[in-house]
């Protein structure tokens, strides 16, 4: 059989590289797509396109991971800005949600990171606090810019998570000032910090895993292996997972 094929969406913007300066670029740090390839899946990057493009693109995937990046625009999830939040990443924000409706409405497994699990949230009618230290008083989900930390999270007895990673403790590597408020629809709390941050959501049907630290940045591929292998058994199935399993709610 085929290696599951999984797409990883991009950032998008300036850089410099080579003789070329000031270009814009679809980035993605290698580690993301090292993970899906070490975890047995073939891994193409998926840099912005037209919102309309993404039933589409979806429709030729096994699954899909929307990688981490800058603050979703709070517009998104009917808030105002706070001066701390990054500016809007408009472009990214349309394609990345319009990839998640239709991974939603085909049935296709997900790993959502970071970014990518707050942007799940605001699709599914969450929302998010835009500066955590303000709120919990402490820097440790991010403190030093522009240098990954690590803390530690614990999953949530019961969930799909946990089965994965265990219930105990463990230390995750971590880089985020924004967290989940507001938990979406059919959304379920799957780990937590010690101070009460959501760290992980799952969805009823088992195809969505979303986590808010960077499994990509060390080297436990338990979550790159289970979107792998979920997506292989979906391709093997001819997607013959049942069309009403409880599948999570994106806010229209």
């Amino acid at each position: 059989m085929p290696r599951p094929l999984i797409g990883v969406t991009t950032y998008l913007v300036p850089a410099d590289w080579g003789v070329w300066r000031g270009q814009e670029a679809a980035l993605l740090p290698v580690r993301y797509t090292e993970q899906v390839q070490a975890a047995g899946g073939l891994a193409v990057m998926l840099p912005p396109d037209l919102p309309e493009a993404a039933a589409e693109t979806v429709a030729r995937l096994d699954g899909l991971v929307v990688s981490g990046g800058p603050d979703v625009d709070p517009a998104r999830y009917g808030a105002g800005r706070d001066p701390r939040t990054d500016p809007a990443a408009l472009r990214r924000d349309a394609w990345e949600t319009a990839l998640i409706e239709a991974a939603r409405e085909q049935r296709l497994p997900l790993l959502c990171i970071c970014r990518g699990m707050q942007l799940l949230n605001v699709v599914c009618g969450g929302d998010l606090v835009q500066h955590l230290p303000e709120v919990i008083g402490h820097q440790e989900h991010s403190p030093t810019p522009g240098a990954y930390a690590s803390h530690p999270v614990t999953p949530v007895p019961g969930t799909r998570l946990a089965a994965l990673l265990g219930e105990a403790e463990l230390e995750v590597p971590t880089y985020h000032h924004q967290a989940l408020r507001r938990v979406g629809g059919n959304l379920t709390v799957s780990a937590r910090h010690r101070d009460g941050t959501v760290e992980a959501v799952e969805s009823a049907d088992g195809l969505a895993l979303a986590v808010q630290w960077h499994p990509e940045q060390g080297s436990d591929l338990r979550l790159a292996r289970h979107l792998v292998q979920t997506a292989a058994s979906r391709a093997k199935a001819g997607d013959g997972l049942p069309a009403d399993s409880g599948a999570y709610t994106v806010q229209r």
